[in-house]
């Protein structure tokens, strides 16, 4: 049957379109109130307050985070005391058994460098030279200056260096060159700058040898001139303004398991870090083969970034400083070694000397060493953390000692104590039991897990004993099995789960004092652990999913803790949904933040009920992806960063669309 539009619109069809369209209305406004859910902000009643300092980051020296990372030192083995004295080293030219070797000083004030480089041009038939590959390559900046200096000693003048920046074909992109100075027993630092010409993430460094005679070298260095705050071999600044960005409460440094080291022989002590860079100790960093299908031989600490750089990097981005300290105990997942426990006063002097170091006067014996280095002014430490996810009794015996001395010497520092690499099981309630009985003051829990159990966990500190120890979350990153590749793991399943998860640690503030994710950087090419919060390559950094969802929390830390219920129960994942607020007393505003989980979009109608005057509309920053498995890639543009805009607030009432796979964050001043 042929239909006509005369058919289709006759007035009973019109009627029958018409209550059915009425219906459907009906229908929809009905749905719409069911999916809206309506959560309620307590705001004159504030549950307990915030600890200022409470979200920071946690440093270790792990996938390249420090050297050929942030500490801006262009050069790989400068000093050729790596386990292959050559290793970034290429030798250029004819050369003869004799015209380039590596010799050893006995002299005592050498013993922490000890090796340095002897060549000898006298014999050769051709110009002999040197050519470091740098970690991976050298990012090089066109119109940027390179600072080069060594340490060298010549006892005939005659030789002539001539250096060069290299692009990733060969070609020169800077040169120049200096002429050593004669001097038969004294060692001599000598500098210059290039220049380059070009832009190339892998570029290189070349020396020529002009000239004959013999000339030993030490102490091959080469940095950016655009280091951060332009100082002198200092930290690579886009690096650090990333961190500092976070606007962190405190840095916790150096580790992590390079504290505890491989074997005691290889922990990490902070003494032989500080003082001149050419008298600091380089040790095999221990993710050098801590992972057999990632291993990275030339791996190596040179404490270029020592206790003092750290410090003062807290210091430049207005973090506390929470230095970890090794409690005699290696690594129990490798040797396990002991320190006796009658053998503990070296471990306890190295804690009470930082203390030192950290906040003594001018006068005193470490106080001095930090005066010299440039910093007389106390650094004001408040936090030690004893060990590094150690267990079991043996851990709690030597805490125990440092607990006692450190009270007596130090009681206005705060000690923080491991509760071991387990967040729950038999370890961890044992640690548990036995911290909270010495009344130690932060027990520090650590999360690497799957985001199920993220989402899972968000009322893990609802029951926790308000009167007991503090809590620090020192480790936590949510392990995504979805992903194919290492960047991959920071996707945005990943970065969603932690957000729900930090409304937990958030509505719970007033037990869980500090919280940082772990581990901090990884070098696109370089890295042995993933995920990580910030990728980088040798010109940029990629700040990942979750890099963002820390800023969010970190950048508005409130000073109050705010009820935010749903029919009078915190909302930890009813309806998919999660949520906590807090109120900042300084800057007058209250703050939201609600995680979608679900593939739905959801409704949420927020009562904000309070004497406060609330402005007009509320500032809204959001991040969302379709795909769980969006990521932020290493070399290209960033996917999964928030984007801002305004919500009306009218009469205290806040209405919000929730996109799905979302996290808002929405800041109403008053």
């Amino acid at each position: 049957m042929a239909f006509t539009g005369k058919h289709i619109f006759s007035r009973k069809n019109l009627l029958k379109i018409a209550l059915l369209a009425a219906a459907l209305q009906v229908q929809s406004t009905d749905l719409l109130a069911q999916d809206q859910k309506t959560f309620t902000v307590d705001m004159n009643k504030p549950k307990g307050e915030i600890n200022p300092n409470m979200w920071g980051i946690f440093f270790e020296d792990i996938n390249m985070g420090a050297d050929g990372g942030i500490y801006a030192e262009l050069i790989k083995n400068r000093s050729f005391e790596f386990f292959r004295p050559m290793m970034g080293w290429e030798k250029l030219g004819k050369n003869t058994e004799a015209s380039m070797t590596i010799l050893n000083r006995q002299e005592e004030e050498h013993q922490a460098n000890p090796r340095y480089l002897r060549v000898d041009t006298r014999k050769a038939d051709t110009t002999l030279g040197l050519k470091n590959e740098g970690f991976r390559g050298m990012g090089i900046k066109e119109g940027l200056a390179y600072d080069f200096s060594v340490l060298y000693r010549q006892a005939n003048a005659g030789i002539r260096v001539k250096l060069e920046l290299l692009d990733s074909t060969g070609q020169v992109i800077a040169e120049t060159a200096f002429q050593p100075t004669a001097d038969v027993q004294n060692w001599q630092s000598a500098e210059a700058r290039l220049v380059a010409t070009k832009t190339d993430p892998k570029g290189s460094f070349r020396m020529w040898f002009e000239g004959k005679g013999v000339i030993d070298l030490d102490m091959i260095s080469l940095f950016p001139e655009d280091t951060w705050k332009g100082r002198k071999k200092g930290l690579r600044a886009d690096m650090v303004q990333a961190l500092a960005d976070l606007k962190p409460g405190f840095i916790r440094f150096p580790g992590g398991c390079i504290v505890e080291g491989f074997d005691l022989s290889q922990r990490f002590q902070w003494k032989k870090t500080v003082g001149a860079i050419e008298d600091r100790q380089l040790i095999i960093n221990r993710w050098n083969t801590e992972f057999a299908h990632r291993l990275t031989p030339d791996y190596f600490q040179t404490f270029g970034l020592g206790f003092y750089e750290y410090f003062l990097m807290a210091e430049d981005i207005g973090a506390e400083p929470l230095p970890i300290l090794n409690c005699g105990m290696a690594c129990q997942f490798n040797t396990g070694e002991l320190v006796p426990l009658d053998e503990l006063d070296p471990y306890i002097q190295d804690a009470i000397d930082l203390i030192e170091f950290a906040n003594g006067s001018v006068n005193t014996t470490w106080g001095k060493v930090r005066a010299d280095m440039g910093h007389p002014e106390p650094f004001n430490l408040k936090l030690l953390g004893v060990g590094n996810e150690n267990w079991g009794p043996q851990y709690v015996e030597r805490l125990a000692v440092f607990q006692k001395i450190l009270k007596e010497k130090h009681p206005e520092v705060e000690i923080i104590a491991s509760a071991g690499p387990y967040s729950s099981g038999e370890y961890f309630e044992y640690l548990d039991k036995e911290l909270r009985t010495m009344n130690v003051d932060i027990i520090d829990e650590h999360f690497y897990q799957e985001p199920k159990w993220f989402l899972n966990n968000a009322k893990r500190y609802d029951n926790y004993d308000r009167q007991g120890p503090k809590i620090f979350a020192g480790e936590y990153a949510a392990h995504s099995r979805a992903a194919t590749h290492a960047e991959q793991r920071n996707n945005w399943e990943a970065a969603l789960s932690e957000a729900a998860f930090l409304t937990g640690l958030e509505r719970n503030a007033d037990v869980v004092q500090l919280a940082s994710y772990a581990p901090l950087f990884a070098h696109a090419e370089g890295w042995q652990w993933n995920p990580n919060l910030i990728w980088v390559d040798n010109m940029k950094v990629y700040p990942t999913p979750s890099y963002y969802v820390q800023k969010a929390y970190s950048n508005n830390t409130g000073t109050h803790i705010l009820s935010l219920l749903d029919q009078g129960a915190a909302v930890a994942g009813q309806d998919s949904v999660y949520a906590s607020a807090v109120l900042d007393e300084e800057h007058r505003n209250i703050t939201l933040k609600l995680v979608n989980v679900s593939g739905q979009a959801k409704q949420i109608a927020l009562n904000l009920n309070g004497s406060q005057k609330l402005a007009k509309s509320a500032q809204v920053e959001f991040i969302t992806a379709n795909d769980l498995g969006a990521f932020n890639a290493v070399g290209k543009e960033l996917r999964v960063v928030p984007q801002q805009t305004t919500l009306p607030v009218n009469k205290k009432k806040l209405d919000l669309p929730m996109q799905p796979h979302a996290f808002y964050t929405i800041k109403i001043t008053y």
